[in-house]
């Protein structure tokens, strides 16, 4: 393969090891558009991966500390520079020489990337929000972003894509939301704004131990039904696509629209643990798509 091809397929790898509920989307993109949406894709999970994990597998900043792993907030400033470097033709990395490529074939907004990485930082800063309101602008940074990417890859007919394309994102985002409950204590995080827990009669400390009762309950059945609207008010997008992104993008919210259904079935799980569909189920989602078009 070339050095470009390898650059791809380094993306691709990121993507189905790290992205399985996206990339059952991604395969049904035509080449160039799947190939960009990788590359995309690898450039927000690194980035989200220097926060989460303290630095990402997919990124090696220069040694500039005097052998000293980088703070993360210096390797999200690197990351940065490297983006800079895309959209400038000079890439040093994998991820970001494929990037420039498709930046020849797609006008994918720079301002959308780094609203992601504004997004990182907050993370690194903020672990709890007071309103419904300061969860969406989270939401904006770290989801609309990826929909205003997505999108300028995709291709669509009317500006009200923009508009469905943010439901779209954010219903996923909520699905994370509300799906990771437990897995984001661990790093003592909570997404569930703080005046949704006073209004359910829940605490803080209910979460952290695990507690099973009525008012968790009806708190998670509370984000999914939410996320469930956002994800009703996205099902115009499909219409507005290019005929060849309808299907990957019915396939990526079909995924995330049936883990909200299954925590539907049983939303106390999400303090058990975090759910995951079956290779079986993501197949099944491929298939009721076919039949009958449609998130939720």
């Amino acid at each position: 393969m070339s050095p470009l091809d390898d650059a791809y397929a380094y993306c691709r790898a990121i993507a189905h090891k790290h992205g399985a509920n996206f990339s059952v989307g991604f395969r049904f993109l035509p080449r160039t558009k799947r190939r960009a949406v990788y590359a995309a894709y690898a450039f927000c999970r690194v980035a989200d991966d220097i926060v989460d994990e303290s630095g990402a597998a997919g990124f090696s900043p220069p040694d500039h500390l005097g052998g000293l792993k980088p703070a993360a907030p210096q390797v999200l400033d690197d990351w940065q520079t490297e983006l800079e470097r895309a959209y400038a033709g000079t890439p040093t990395h994998p991820i970001t020489i494929a990037l420039a490529d498709a930046l020849q074939h797609f006008d994918i907004p720079k301002s959308a990337f780094v609203a992601l990485l504004d997004g990182c930082r907050q993370d690194l800063v903020k672990s709890r929000y007071e309103t419904f309101e300061e969860l969406l602008h989270y939401c904006d940074l770290v989801a609309s972003s990826i929909s205003d990417i997505s999108l300028s890859i995709f291709g669509y007919r009317t500006d009200a894509a923009l508009g469905y394309g943010r439901s779209l994102s954010t219903a996923l985002q909520l699905t994370n939301v509300t799906r990771d409950v437990g897995d984001d204590l661990t790093r003592d995080r909570i997404y569930i704004p703080r005046e949704e827990l006073r209004r359910f009669g829940v605490t803080e400390d209910d979460l952290r131990t695990r507690v099973e009762n009525e008012r968790v309950l009806q708190l998670i059945q509370f984000q999914i039904a939410r996320a469930e609207q956002y994800f009703r008010d996205a099902e115009p997008l499909l219409r507005e696509l290019a005929f060849d992104a309808r299907f990957p993008t019915l396939l990526m919210g079909g995924v995330y629209a049936t883990v909200l259904k299954k925590l539907k079935k049983d939303p106390l799980v999400v303090i058990r643990k975090r759910l995951s569909l079956s290779p079986l189920q993501k197949a099944l989602v491929v298939g009721t798509r076919v039949l009958r078009p449609h998130f939720v």
